[in-house]
C-alpha cells in the first residue's frame, strides 16, 4: 500500500494542532481562561459595564471558539481514523470475527442500522445461552440456539 507523503504545510499543521489541543486540554489552559474571565468581570465597573467592555469578551471568545473547532476536529479526525484502523486490525485478525465490520464506518446510515439490528438479535440470542460469557457470530448463535431448542436447554 503506497502512502502519500504529506506536504510540509500539512505536517506543520498536524504538529501545531496536536500541540494546541494538548495544551488547551490542560489545567493550565483552564486556569488561564478562567483568569481572563475573572479579570474581565472585575474590570466591568471600571469600564462602567459598557458595550465595548462586553464586546471585548464576546469577540475574544468567539474567535477562540471558531479556531478551536477546526483544531479539535482535525485532532478528532486523526484519532478516530487511528481507532478505526486498530479495530479493523482486530476484526481481521480474529478467527471467526465477521469481516463485514471492517470499515463499517464507511457504510450508509441505513446499512449501519441494519447491522445494529442484526447485533441486537445476537445479543438477544446470547442472553438465552446458559453461559453468559459465550459469544458468537449471528450465524453460529442461530445454529446453537436451534440446537439447544431441540435438546431443551434453551430458554423460550
Amino acid at each position: 500500500m503506497a502512502s502519500k507523503k504529506p506536504n510540509r504545510f500539512s505536517q506543520l499543521m498536524e504538529q501545531f494542532s496536536g500541540r494546541v489541543t494538548q495544551a488547551t486540554g490542560s489545567s493550565t489552559a483552564f486556569t488561564l481562561a478562567l483568569s481572563v474571565i475573572v479579570i474581565w468581570a472585575i474590570t466591568g465597573p471600571l469600564f462602567k459595564f459598557s458595550d465595548t467592555w462586553q464586546l471585548v469578551i464576546n469577540t475574544g471568545t468567539t474567535i477562540v471558539t471558531f479556531l478551536m473547532v477546526f483544531l479539535i476536529q482535525r485532532a478528532q479526525n486523526k484519532d478516530a481514523l487511528a481507532i478505526h484502523l486498530k479495530l479493523n486490525e482486530i476484526v481481521a485478525a480474529l478467527e471467526g470475527a465477521s469481516n463485514r465490520l471492517i470499515d463499517v464506518e464507511d457504510l450508509t446510515e441505513d446499512d449501519i442500522r441494519t447491522l445494529h439490528t442484526y447485533y441486537q438479535n445476537l445479543s438477544q440470542l446470547a442472553k438465552k445461552d446458559v453461559k453468559l460469557t459465550q459469544s458468537h457470530s449471528i450465524e453460529e448463535a442461530e445454529v446453537r440456539h436451534r440446537s439447544k431448542r431441540k435438546t431443551g436447554t434453551a430458554k423460550k
